[in-house]
Order: structure tokens, then sequence, then C-alpha cells
């Protein structure tokens, strides 16, 4: 049981916030100084920068359209557009005015580091750093150059440059928490436990109301908040000087330290308030998943893949590990990747990209969308886009292995392009218990959010999609996929080992029983999980909140009570 909240709680407050403001507003100096290199001479465009400042690109795009159609060669107004571009999602083009801007004035450093941000959210992380390091050749010291490195050197694959971009920033900003925070997220990636949580503990000193720090600590997993710092996290809570988004990351790691209180009242109350947060915004509307689940299903038939059985990059290099977020792909990866003969090269991004793809640039000339667009698509262009696919992972696998694992989980929407252009690709689908499964998504910060996640319906909902759709493509594609079912894999490790290394044609080692003893980087939610030996604490953790699951259970529907059965 916890104490009561200490009355002399507020000492932990004073002194350190200011240390902090001072160290934040030197960082945040950077990007104000790379703007100001560069004045802008024309009111137009002044008044445009003031409106992205104020996050209306939508007034910044009236206001510049004009002055472009007068002055289309002027690289000011290029990039103020292209900023205005990428606040609207507009990556594709942002990336293609930014490449001319700074081919025009190779100088403008604002422009080319925005570049780099446009490469970087173009999933080209190569192409980004090259950016980058012609910027700090330039100017060496640069903390927000130095803090892009270390994001685009972590996307390559590259995490132990990273965490030295991130020492030595820690190192030069030694009152800023965030910076402190990207540190111990660096740390934690590399397994560096004891020293990430003293990394985040150092952030929350400075800034004991910084959300990412407690919830850093939290999403540590093995990680248990004592009783004073449960009091502390009340104490923060209480304020009412602290922005929405460090409140949700408090409420989500005090909903962790109630639970591991066993106050599952408490907890569930954290966690439904932090969500309800979340949910102020955002546009997910459930019913246009169902109707893309239905799209797939007119257009994915056995012979769809019969009269296209010849086409596509023949590689088996790819092992593809898909289903619901935190069922357990994690673990399987890690398994996997354990094996001689396999690298685990994370989550990767490009099958969505290439799918983003289609669907922009190539459907429009058939008058459809995704996945229609699968059903126009010639063999040479198939055969194309694995031979892409291959090439543009290539930086995420350095071992040289024969075969590597792309874990990203929703990559099960994309099977059909999957078996397109990549044939002999295997795919290992991961499925846990539904109901442990969506409390789990809803206990959980996602890196760049996960609108789905927010209520316990759309979860649902979610989830009930999945199975359908992945029932539709089992029928489409008989005995394509493996699946595993997490509860089966925590009973029999060896067995289902075994089996899955079976399927793959794979020779048991071992050294996939003992994945634990793995220590190759790893940025995921089950980070921690799974560098330990596989334990079943966690199976039927969402029962102690099962009180507060009824619309969960309700969207869920007929999966819930015939899990683990696979529809035919």
């Amino acid at each position: 049981m916890l104490p009561a909240m200490s009355s002399t709680g507020n000492a932990i407050v004073s002194g350190s916030e200011a240390s902090d403001a001072a160290a934040e507003a030197r960082f945040a100096g950077a990007l104000a100084a790379l703007r100001t290199r560069r004045p802008l001479r024309h009111p137009a465009l002044r008044d445009a920068r003031q409106a992205l400042d104020r996050n209306r690109p939508d007034l910044a795009a009236l206001m510049l359209n004009p002055f472009r159609e007068k002055h289309r060669n002027d690289v000011d107004a290029m990039n103020l557009l292209a900023e205005t571009w990428l606040c609207q999602e507009r990556k594709r083009e942002a990336e293609m005015l930014l490449a001319q801007c700074v081919e025009r004035a190779p100088g403008f450093d604002a422009a080319r580091f925005n570049y780099a941000n446009a490469l970087q959210q173009m999933n080209k992380p190569g192409p980004a750093l090259e950016q980058v390091e012609t910027l700090l050749t330039k100017d060496p010291r640069n903390p927000l150059y130095r803090d892009m490195k270390a994001v685009l050197l972590a996307a390559l694959g590259n995490q132990e440059d990273s965490l030295a971009c991130r020492r030595e920033l820690a190192k030069d900003y030694p009152g800023s928490a965030k910076v402190l925070v990207s540190y111990a997220q660096t740390l934690r990636t590399l397994g560096r436990r004891d020293e990430s949580i003293a990394a985040f503990r150092e952030a929350i000193a400075i800034s004991p109301a910084l959300g990412t720090a407690w919830w850093g600590l939290a999403n540590l997993r093995t990680y248990r908040f004592t009783a004073q710092e449960v009091d502390r996290l009340r104490l923060q809570l209480a304020r009412s000087d602290i922005s929405t988004a460090d409140r949700t990351h408090l409420l989500f790691a005090l909903g962790k330290a109630y639970g591991d209180f066993g106050l599952y009242a408490e907890s569930f109350d954290a966690y439904a308030r932090a969500n309800a947060a979340r949910r102020v915004g955002s546009r997910y509307d459930p019913a246009t998943t169902t109707a893309q689940v239905e799209q797939f299903k007119a257009l994915i038939t056995p012979e769809f893949f019969a009269t296209r059985a010849q086409n596509g990059c023949r590689s088996d290099a790819p092992i593809f590990v898909v289903g619901m977020q935190r069922a357990g792909s994690t673990l399987v990866e890690q398994i996997l990747a354990s094996h001689s003969s396999v690298e685990g090269a994370g989550e990767l991004a490009h099958l969505r990209f290439l799918a983003r793809e289609l669907e922009d640039l190539v459907a429009p000339q058939y008058g459809c969308g995704y996945p229609g667009v699968l059903s126009h698509l010639q063999a040479p262009e198939l055969m194309a886009l694995g031979e892409r696919y291959l090439e543009e992972t290539r930086s995420r696998r350095r071992s040289g292995r024969p075969f590597f694992v792309d874990k990203e989980p929703f990559n099960f929407w994309h099977i059909p392009m999957l078996q397109l252009i990549l044939p002999n690709a295997r795919i290992v689908d991961v499925r846990r218990h539904p109901l442990g499964c969506c409390w789990s998504n809803f206990a959980t910060i996602f890196l760049h959010g996960l609108p789905l996640t927010y209520r316990l319906g759309d979860i649902g909902r979610y989830y009930a999609d999945y199975v359908e759709v992945m029932a539709h493509f089992d029928r489409a594609l008989p005995g394509k996929v493996h699946r595993i079912f997490y509860e089966n894999l925590v009973a029999d490790p060896e067995f289902e080992i075994r089996r899955l290394l079976d399927r793959l044609d794979l020779p048991f080692e071992e050294a996939c029983l003992k994945f634990h003893s793995n220590a190759r980087a790893l940025n995921s939610a089950s980070s921690e999980q799974v560098r330990t030996p596989i334990f079943d604490d966690a199976l039927d953790w969402w029962r102690h909140y099962e009180s507060w699951l009824g619309p969960l259970k309700t969207a869920l529907g007929p999966v819930l009570d015939t899990y683990p059965a696979v529809p035919g």
C-alpha cells in the first residue's frame, strides 16, 4: 500500500527547474540562430514565418502562395513553403522543393537542415546524414546538427555511434533534462539498463515534471517505482503549470506504478485519463480500417496470386514478423536473431513507404487507391519493387548473414504486396490473447503515437479487423503465413522455437533458446523483457483490469470467444 503524499514533497521541485530552463534555452537558441542568419526581407515572408511559429501552416500557405507566383525562384519562400508542407504531411513535395532550394543556395544552412529533416521523414536516413555532415563541417558544435546526427545514426542501426553523440551532448549540456532523456533512451536500446535508469533519474532531478523521463522509467517494464517516486509523481500531477504532453506521460507512468502496487482501480483511472487527453484532436476513425479490410477481401483471391505466380524478386532473405503491437513480435525477432544465419533488422518502414508511394504516385493513373493499385502492376514493376526493398534495407543489414528479420508489426496489411514483389519471403504472424494484447496497447505510449490505442473499443475493433483480414489472406495464400501464439511460446519455448525454425528451413541452434543472452541493440517497448528468460508473469496481467474492459470485450465480439482458433 502506498503512503499518503508527503507534506515535504515540494522540496523536490525547488532549485532545479531554473537551471533546466537555462539549459533548454541555450539548446533551443541554436534553432533561432539558424533562422536569423538569413533575415527575411519581405513582409509576406516574415508573416508566414510567424504563422508557422504559431503552428498555423494553413495561414502560412495562404501568404506564401501569392508571393511564390511572382517569385518562383526565391529560396526563402521555397524553404518556408517546404516547412509548411512538412507540417501538412506533404513530405514528398517538401523533399523535392528543398532539394531545389539547396541546389540553388548551397550555403542556406536552415534550408539544408530542413532538407535533412524531410529526408529523415521520408525514410532516407543515409542521404539525410550526408546533409547533416555537410552542416557539421561548417559548425561542428551545433547541438541541432549533432542531435539530428544521433537520430539518423540510430535509424541506420548504428546505435554505438549514436550513443557517442548522445553522450557528448549530455556532457556539453548538463542542465538539459531533454538531452539526458535522449541519452537515457539510447542507453536503454543498447541494454545498458542501470546507466539508463541513472540518466532518467538525473533528468527528473533537473526537471521533476518532465513526463518523458518518468515514462522512460516506466517503459523499462521491469522497473518498479518506489513509494517515494509515486509520491513525487502525484505531486507533479497536482501542479497547474505543466504541459498537456507532460501530464499525459506522467499519468501513464503513474498507471504503471499503481499497477505494480496492486492498486488496479487507481491504475486504470490514470491510464484512462491519459488516453482521454490523447484523444483530443485525434481524427482516427475505426470505420476506415474496417473499410480497408473489405477492400482487401474484394481484391485478393487465390486466382489473383495464381495469375502473377512468376512475378517479383526471388530472394528468400527477408523474414517478416507481423501482428498487433505488444503481441510478442520483439521476442520472436530476438529468438531468430540469435540464430547464426539470421540478422534482426528491427522495425523497418520501407514497405509502408512503398505502399504510400504506390497510392500517391501510381494509383491515380488508374483511378484507384491502395490496395487496388496492386492489380495494375506489371511484372517488371513488381521485380523492381522487390529489388528496391532489398537495396533500401541494405544499410540495416551489417552482419552479412543470409537472412534478416523485418519486424514491423503492421506489415500484415502488406502481405499481398509482399507476395507479389518478394514471393519467397517468409512471414510469421505472432498472436496474443486479445484482452492481454489490447490492454497492453492501451497502457503504452508509442514513439510516434498510435491513435487506434486511445479507446478500448477502437483497439478491440482494430484487433478484430486484423484477425479477419489475416484469415482472408490465409484463404488466398494457404500455408504462406506461419502463426505463433504467444501463450504457447511461453508455455513450451523449445517446441515452438523448433517448429518455427523448421518452418523457416533453418537448423535448430541452442542459441535460440538462450535469446536473452543476445546483446544486440533493441529499440522496442519490450526490449527489457526479451533480455530475460521467458516468463509468464505478464500473460494474465489484464485480468487485474477486467472489471473495466467491457467496451473492449464488446468490440472484439466473436474473436474473443474463438481465441486461439484461427478462422478458416
